[in-house]
């Protein structure tokens, strides 16, 4: 399977720089799993497309402000760090820029000293674990200091930090947002539980890999990057509950479909289980306890377009993207919305 077929032409300026002042006012394309057929409509309609039984499962993670600027010290050269993972109590794995500069034993400071970072390995994929030394907590440092990290291809400055995080976000450990969830109010999520849906909640920190391109050929050769999940067992139990009762397991995100897919067994029935989760999802896939999908509109010839792909079909979803494009939907982060169901 050729990386070129999860190809699109995407005018630059329908890539969202801004969230929209209201959440849920973001276009929602349905697709249907089974013809193809394509609806436009506005994402506070989705209740009107759950029903009674049905389960709707978020992915609670919060994101990191986790993009810091500080300087060498000794040299007051400019010095980035990105996040990536927590590896012991004050210890990260980091990406750092400029990386080569960065050897075992470069001692950064930032803000105005209330953070020191020092070098002390550096990994096979060359990124940096770094020790940091500080007063406090360091969850409310990092939150002084630190900045949201956006994706590449958002420029503009993001002024509320709020809006790059869900308003259900609780466990902290991601470097990106799922962006599928930001399209949900308080007053949404209550429209769906007084619809009789039930909502459940996962957790799988989003790492940079997210954003990174295959750059294999053959898509079977890519390696997949790989990410932190945990279920709880009241929410598995809420998922399978839903699942034998006939309902629908509703994945609002690649992110939680990754999770449920994970953790689930032939019969769909998930596991309260954590770990670290490698799994690629492409055509041929066949879901074990998905039934729909909330997502947002995808890079091209990324593993989220590919795991779409495997939900709704290659060329159906590649003619959404078009009618998307037709339509000038807003895409990737900040951009609109699709049901698939």
């Amino acid at each position: 399977m050729n990386v070129k077929d999860f190809s699109y032409e995407l005018p630059k300026e329908l890539i969202a720089q801004d969230p929209l002042k209201d959440r849920s006012s973001s276009r929602l394309m349905v697709l249907g799993r089974a013809d193809g057929a394509i609806k436009h409509r506005i994402f506070h309609d989705l209740p009107n497309y759950l029903n009674p039984g049905d389960c709707l499962v978020l992915n609670n993670t919060k994101v990191l402000p986790a993009r810091l600027f500080g300087t060498k010290e000794g040299t007051k050269a400019k010095i980035e760090l990105l996040l990536l993972n927590r590896k012991e109590a004050d210890v990260w794995e980091t990406l750092v820029k400029p990386g080569k500069k960065a050897k075992i034993g470069t001692k950064a400071i930032f803000g105005d000293g209330q953070l020191y970072g020092e070098v002390i390995a550096v990994t096979t994929e060359g990124n940096r674990l770094i020790r940091f030394t500080y007063k406090g907590v360091f969850e409310e440092v990092l939150s002084q200091l630190g900045e949201m990290p956006l994706p590449p291809y958002i420029t503009h400055q993001l002024e509320d930090k709020q809006r790059y995080q869900t308003v259900y976000a609780k466990e902290e450990g991601s470097a990106a947002a799922p962006t599928a969830g930001l399209h949900f109010t308080p007053q949404l999520l209550a429209q769906v539980k007084e619809k009789g849906v039930s909502i459940a909640e996962v957790t799988l920190h989003v790492g940079l890999g997210t954003f990174r391109p295959v750059k294999t050929e053959n898509i079977l050769d890519h390696t997949m990057h790989s990410e932190y999940y945990s279920i709880a067992q009241d929410q598995a139990n809420l998922i399978n509950q839903a699942k034998d009762q006939g309902g629908r397991i509703i994945a609002v995100g690649t992110t939680s479909t990754r999770t449920l897919e994970t953790a689930s067994d032939g019969a769909g029935h998930v596991k309260a289980s954590s770990g670290w989760t490698q799994i690629f999802i492409y055509p041929g896939y066949q879901f074990k306890c998905i039934d729909g999908l909330v997502t947002n509109f995808h890079l091209p010839e990324s593993t989220l377009l590919m795991l779409v792909s495997a939900l709704a079909g290659r060329e159906q979803v590649l003619h959404a993207y078009q009618e998307a494009v037709r339509e000038r939907y807003r895409f990737f982060s900040f951009g609109d919305a699709m049901l698939i169901i």
